[in-house]
């Protein structure tokens, strides 16, 4: 008798112990293990190694470093339950905001030649504020017009888009200050990356902020019973979506020393395929941010990976839409154990 009940509790402890080994944990895993997949392949087909070339991990580290930013905005949209689809487009009118501040006054076409030669938070603090302005809208319809978290964002996407385009009529902004410049320049995105992903990994867990948003994510209505004011609270997220989608934005043009109205195209679904990778669930009550950074160095792996082989674009699109697709029918499948445990 003593012996059945001494295996009941060890296998109730051996089920403790695999309850405690965070999700993160196994998308690492799965993170060291395309690398190494890469690698392998690198030799087999090209004769040489992808993971000991420092200058392309630095490339794919900072392309992903952008979409990085937009990723923690987009996890904490989706942990409330809902979507951000408009982060590219607004980070594409950012661009064009922001560089349109920065121009030298040598420059003989600048937008503005009354404001050329401006200091470089001038411009940083034009791109927040216009992100941040277009997530309070969009945040504004969802919460007070009860529009659909997709049709208000898609909405903001087209309309972001155009008012990119209409700026400068289509033309590029360019001859940016060497100043501005200096916020892409090298390591920094990389940075500014890493400092949001820790700010907003603490806000989460550690205040009223992340409680919050876990419990609207959870179940909203229990939340709003609780004294949450989830209009409110959700106007913050989309908010502040809006002003890292706009962050994205400043340093995307620093870094390319220009801004195009196409910038940003469809990072919105790489952000959010990030966010789905890191474990984050589209039902919402469910994501963390180290596990967003993990899932947007595994597509950067990926995307450099496949172009260190030679692979073509449209095939690249193909396996990316494929790994979301899976990414959701593994959430989904979490979704049904987490259902079952509580039953």
């Amino acid at each position: 008798m003593n012996n059945s009940v001494d295996t009941a509790d060890q296998l109730d402890m051996v089920k403790k112990r695999k309850k405690k080994i965070p999700t993160e944990v196994s998308i690492f895993l799965v993170l060291v293990g395309i690398a190494l997949l890469f690698e392998a392949l690198g030799w087999v087909v090209r004769g040489d190694s992808f993971l000991l070339n420092p200058q392309r991990l630095l490339i794919m580290i900072l392309q992903m470093s952008i979409i990085g930013i937009i990723a923690i905005g987009v996890t904490q949209v989706i942990i409330t339950g809902g979507i951000d689809l408009s982060s590219g487009s607004v980070l594409a009118l950012t661009a064009m905001v922001t560089a349109s501040f920065a121009q030298q006054s040598d420059y003989l076409r600048a937008v503005y030649p009354a404001l050329t030669d401006l200091p470089w938070f001038l411009p940083l603090i034009a791109g927040l504020l216009i992100g941040a302005l277009a997530g309070l809208v969009n945040g504004a319809l969802i919460a007070f017009a009860m529009i659909p978290p997709f049709i208000a964002t898609l909405g903001m996407m087209v309309s972001a888009r155009g008012m990119a385009r209409a700026y400068t009529d289509g033309q590029p902004v360019s001859m940016l200050t060497d100043q501005f410049t200096w916020i892409g320049s090298g390591a920094n995105p990389v940075i500014i990356f890493l400092a949001v992903a820790v700010l907003f990994h603490i806000a989460l867990k550690y205040t009223r902020y992340g409680k919050y948003t876990y419990a609207i994510g959870a179940n909203p209505q229990a939340a709003r019973v609780s004294g949450i004011n989830v209009r409110r609270h959700l106007i913050l997220v989309y908010t502040i979506a809006g002003l890292l989608a706009g962050l994205a934005g400043v340093v995307a043009s620093a870094r390319a020393g220009t801004g195009q109205a196409g910038m940003g195209l469809m990072y919105e679904l790489d952000a959010i395929a990030a966010a789905v990778i890191g474990g984050t669930s589209l039902a919402g009550g469910v994501g963390r941010i180290a596990g967003t950074v993990i899932g947007a160095l595994i597509l950067g792996v990926m995307l450099s990976g496949f172009t260190f082989l030679g692979v073509d674009a449209y095939y690249q699109d193909i396996v990316k839409g494929a790994i979301i697709v899976a990414a959701v029918v593994i959430d989904q499948y979490r979704q049904r154990r987490r259902l079952k445990a509580a039953a």
